[in-house]
């Protein structure tokens, strides 16, 4: 049986939690965030299980669509200046606290996201210890 990992999340740029422990995705804490479309404003929850796609949203996406993902604390933007691999939309970074980081990818129906450990021994050995692999 595969190990699930429920990571906690905060925001890269005011360090706060983006965990929301008021709506529960597969009985777990979600990531909440704002969102922004052409058309819209809203609220998005992630499942913080790394891997899982499960979302929950308050407005109607396309698939296929961009959204700019922001803070609900500090309300800035979280996009970064790399792309996705897989369809060209800006991805969004979020900061593991157990130490890491996941990108996403922006676009509604592209799943790729990734974790990176910059400073790969702290980092690895913080992250090993948190979800015990």
């Amino acid at each position: 049986m595969e190990k699930e990992v429920s990571i906690s999340i905060k925001c890269p740029l005011c360090g706060k939690s983006l965990m929301d422990e008021g709506i529960h995705l597969h009985e777990r804490p979600s990531v909440k965030l704002n969102i922004e479309t052409e058309h819209d404003r809203g609220v998005l929850w992630l499942s913080c299980v790394y891997g899982d796609c499960t979302k929950k949203l308050d407005i109607e996406i396309n698939d296929g669509e961009i959204v700019d993902m922001f803070c609900p604390h500090c309300n800035k933007e979280l996009s970064i200046k790399e792309s996705c691999d897989e369809c060209g939309a800006p991805l969004i970074s979020f900061v593991i606290k157990a130490g890491g980081i996941v990108r996403i990818c922006s676009r509604k129906g592209c799943n790729n996201h990734h974790i990176i450990f910059k400073e790969i021994g702290a980092e690895l050995s913080k992250f090993y210890f948190e979800y015990g692999f």
